[in-house]
């Protein structure tokens, strides 16, 4: 499939992750059956592997592949942060931040990477440390100096953060009536003196749900239920950034209906609640 998919011109595939499968390994299988698409992460969780973890398998990736990596992150919701990962939630931003100029550091190789911030350090010096730890440098050579990074974002601040420090922005749940604004979001992250690119240079990613049915309404009830979960289920009842993306759309009660149905064990209602 992923070969017919090259052949007839699609550009890129990416693959996901939650608390299952990582993001990482299949992009391995599928490189091994292309050979020009890119491939991407839709998105690796931050608090799944610390920076240089990841900054090591996207450029193990990117060989393998001969340059075709892109490293999709994001950071999750608390529930899955804490609960799965064990670690700590608040100030995704500032830790984003942080995750994204460690990475970069690693693929650019100009020294041994030393970095002292709020959420990473390195090397590590805190509670418990032998005292040993020196700052190292990649024993690979990326193939380029960089590889690009895309941030899933959902809100207005991750949307700018995405557009100051990324190269592209991975939205999900997107939809024209949003247009305005996430333009506005993007427009004040390229307008930061720090912004890596412009919007002439910057790339959206958007996630579209295909579902094939000769029948609409049962294509459709495919599409539902994921709504419900993300909506409903995907994080805690006053903690949930893709149900704020739908209440935003104007489905404020509808939301909140699905979300007490999600709750409460009654997914299937819950789905059957979408219109």
């Amino acid at each position: 499939m992923l070969a017919e998919a090259e052949e007839v011109g699609v550009e890129s595939m990416w693959t996901a992750e939650s608390y299952g499968s990582d993001a990482i390994s299949p992009l391995a299988w599928w490189g091994t059956r292309t050979s020009a698409m890119r491939l991407g992460t839709a998105m690796c969780q931050i608090s799944a592997r610390n920076p240089t973890a990841l900054a090591m398998a996207a450029a193990t990736i990117d060989h393998l592949s001969s340059g075709r990596m892109v490293v999709g992150i994001g950071a999750s919701g608390p529930q899955v942060v804490e609960g799965w990962y064990g670690q700590p939630y608040p100030r995704p931003l500032e830790r984003t931040r942080e995750y994204v100029e460690i990475m970069r550091a690693v693929w650019t190789r100009n020294e041994p990477v030393a970095y002292s911030g709020r959420h990473y350090q390195l090397p590590y010096t805190g509670d418990g440390a032998a005292g040993l730890g020196k700052p190292l440098k990649s024993t690979v050579h990326p193939l380029g100096s960089d590889i690009p990074v895309y941030l899933g974002a959902e809100g207005p601040k991750n949307a700018a953060l995405a557009a100051e420090i990324a190269d592209g922005w991975l939205p999900l749940w997107f939809s024209p009536k949003s247009d305005d604004f996430y333009r506005k979001a993007l427009t004040e992250g390229f307008a930061r003196p720090t912004a890596r690119r412009d919007q002439n240079s910057f790339d959206v990613a958007g996630v579209i749900w295909v579902s094939e049915h000769d029948d609409v309404e049962t294509a459709a009830a495919r599409i539902k239920s994921v709504i419900a979960l993300y909506a409903g289920g995907m994080g805690a009842k006053d903690v949930n950034f893709h149900n704020d993306i739908f209440v935003r759309m104007g489905w404020g009660e509808v939301c909140s209906k699905v979300q007490e149905l999600y709750l409460s064990g009654r997914q299937r209602e819950a789905a059957e609640m979408i219109p």
